[in-house]
C-alpha cells in the first residue's frame, strides 16, 4: 500500500458542505472564514458551568493515534466531548493494528461500531486521504497530521489565533521559523495565511532545512538569516526542531541551532512591536527559543492550546452537519 501520493478525494459533500477536513489545498477563502467564524462561538463553551453544548450528541467519534501525540489527542478528545459526542480513544500499541491487522480491517471493525468520525494522526502521508477513501459513506475524516504532508486543524488554529488579534490578513507579514522541509505544519500554514490574503511569507531555516523550489510552489521569500526574516514582522511562527534531525547530519548540534536561529528578547527586537510569537508545541526551550520569549508579552503560545479545542470544535460539527450553535443552545 502506498500512501505517498494522497489520492484525489473531495472534502465537500454534494451540497457543498465540508464532510472531511484532510488538507486546506483546494478550501475556498470563504470556507475557511466560516470555520473561523464558527470557532469563535464556541469560545464561550469553556466559560460555562457546563462545558457542553449538545449538538453532537448521538454522534460517536474514533481518536485513531498511529503516532504519538498529546495536545492534539487531548484537545481533539475535549473538542468531541463539550460537542456531546461519545469518544472512542484507540491506544494503537494496544490494539489489532499492533498485532498485524491491517489499516482497512481496523476501519471495517470499527465502522461496524456505527462511528460517526475519525480523527486520523498518521507517520505516513496521505494516511487520512487513503482513509478516506475506503470510508463508508456516512463517515467523516479529520487529519490530525500525516508524514510530511498536512496538518490542517493545526493551521487553522494558528490562523485564528491570529485573527483574535489583527484581524486584517492583507496588511500582515508573517514568518515562519524552523524545519520547513519536514514540517507538515509549514506546508499547512502557508496554504492557508495564503488563502486568507496575508501579502507576505517569510520562511526562515539553515540551507539543509529549506525544501527545493519552496518560493514557487508557495509564493513565499527564502531567509536563511533569523534576523533578516523577522524584520518587521507581525507574526512570528517557531516550528519544533526535532532531535533526530542532530543526528542526520542535518544540524550540528542543538546550541549551534540557537546560536543561529533561536529566538531571544534581543532578535526579537528586528520584529515589529506588537509582535506575535507562537510555537505549535511542545517547545524545546534553549533550541526554537529562549524561556523569556516563550513566557513573556509577545507569546501567545498558550492562547493557541485553548483556542484549538474551539477550532476543532468547529470543524467536526461542520464535518458532521451540525454547526448551528445558536439553534442547539
Amino acid at each position: 500500500m502506498n500512501l505517498s501520493a494522497p489520492p484525489p478525494i473531495s472534502q465537500l459533500d454534494a451540497q457543498g458542505h465540508l464532510k472531511h477536513f484532510l488538507t486546506l489545498d483546494g478550501l475556498s477563502p470563504a470556507l475557511l472564514t466560516d470555520i473561523l467564524d464558527q470557532a469563535e462561538g464556541f469560545l464561550g463553551v469553556a466559560q460555562q458551568a457546563v462545558k457542553k453544548v449538545p449538538l453532537c450528541r448521538g454522534k460517536v467519534v474514533a481518536n485513531l493515534f498511529f503516532e504519538n501525540s498529546t495536545r492534539t489527542r487531548t484537545t481533539f478528545e475535549l473538542a468531541a466531548k463539550r460537542l456531546s459526542a461519545d469518544v472512542l480513544n484507540l491506544n494503537i500499541s494496544t490494539s489489532a493494528t499492533a498485532k498485524g491487522e491491517t489499516l482497512l480491517d481496523t476501519l471495517r471493525n470499527l465502522e461496524a461500531m456505527h462511528v460517526d468520525m475519525f480523527v486520523v494522526r498518521h507517520a505516513t502521508s496521505g494516511a487520512a486521504h487513503f482513509i478516506a477513501t475506503h470510508a463508508a459513506p456516512h463517515v467523516s475524516i479529520i487529519n490530525a497530521g500525516d508524514g510530511r504532508h498536512a496538518h490542517p486543524t493545526q493551521a487553522m488554529l494558528d490562523v485564528f489565533t491570529i485573527r483574535r488579534h489583527k484581524p486584517d490578513f492583507t496588511t500582515l507579514r508573517v514568518a515562519i521559523v524552523g524545519d520547513i522541509v519536514h514540517s507538515r505544519v509549514a506546508r499547512s500554514q502557508m496554504l492557508a495565511l495564503t488563502a486568507l490574503g496575508v501579502p507576505e511569507i517569510h520562511v526562515i531555516a539553515p540551507r539543509t532545512l529549506m525544501p527545493a523550489q519552496v518560493e514557487t510552489a508557495f509564493g513565499v521569500r527564502v531567509f536563511h538569516d533569523l534576523r533578516a526574516g523577522i524584520e518587521d514582522a507581525d507574526v512570528v511562527i517557531l516550528l519544533r526542531i526535532q532531535r533526530e534531525r542532530m543526528n542526520s547530519a542535518l544540524l550540528p548540534s542543538e546550541h549551534e541551532y540557537f546560536h543561529l536561529f533561536g529566538l531571544t528578547e534581543t532578535r526579537l527586537e528586528a520584529a515589529r512591536p506588537d509582535v506575535l510569537v507562537m510555537h505549535p508545541g511542545p517547545i524545546n526551550r534553549g533550541v526554537e527559543m529562549d524561556s523569556h520569549v516563550a513566557d513573556g508579552p509577545h507569546s501567545v503560545i498558550l492562547e493557541q492550546v485553548s483556542n484549538g479545542i474551539a477550532v476543532r470544535m468547529a470543524i467536526m460539527s461542520m464535518c458532521l452537519g451540525t454547526q448551528n450553535l445558536h439553534s442547539a443552545a
